[in-house]
């Protein structure tokens, strides 16, 4: 068991995503600071000054009673909020995280694998479904994949 526990570890694969979660995490602190410290500190100021990581509502007031300066205040107080401030700001990140992941990522791996496959020849004794374009034998009558009726 500890022989094929060890097999599995040291694949490529697993080693990868170990690397790939590694810098995801690393990028992810990234993304929060750029949203955090560069991005929301203009957006605050164009909208009135408001500070979203402070935007709170406050179901139940601490031992100090409210209104509360920051949500640091609140949460030292005691009170119960609910921190839809941060929330926009997590929302905020996700989208940066997703727009520069399919951006610098997908459509760059997308863009190499088109090209990888209009270089690529089809086998020979093979053709292409005309309905839904996958590769089967040429002697083929009906496609294997869309049950579709050839006539060549």
């Amino acid at each position: 068991m500890l022989k094929d526990f060890k097999t599995f570890i040291l694949r490529g694969n697993v080693i990868d995503m170990a690397v790939g979660i590694i810098i995801g995490i690393a990028f992810s602190a990234i993304v929060t600071s750029l949203v955090k410290d560069v991005i929301m500190p203009p957006i605050g100021l164009l909208v009135g000054k408001i500070d979203f990581a402070n935007m709170m509502w406050v179901f139940k007031e601490g031992t100090v009673p409210g209104p509360y300066a920051s949500l640091d205040a609140a949460q030292a107080a005691g009170a119960v909020t609910l921190n839809y401030g941060l929330f926009i700001n997590t929302i905020i990140s996700f989208v940066i995280l997703a727009v520069v992941v399919f951006l610098f990522v997908i459509r760059p791996i997308a863009h190499m694998q088109g090209i990888n496959k209009t270089n690529v020849p089809a086998a020979p004794g093979t053709k292409d479904c005309p309905f839904c374009y996958t590769n089967i034998s040429i002697k083929a009558t009906r496609c294997p994949n869309c049950t579709s009726i050839l006539t060549k």
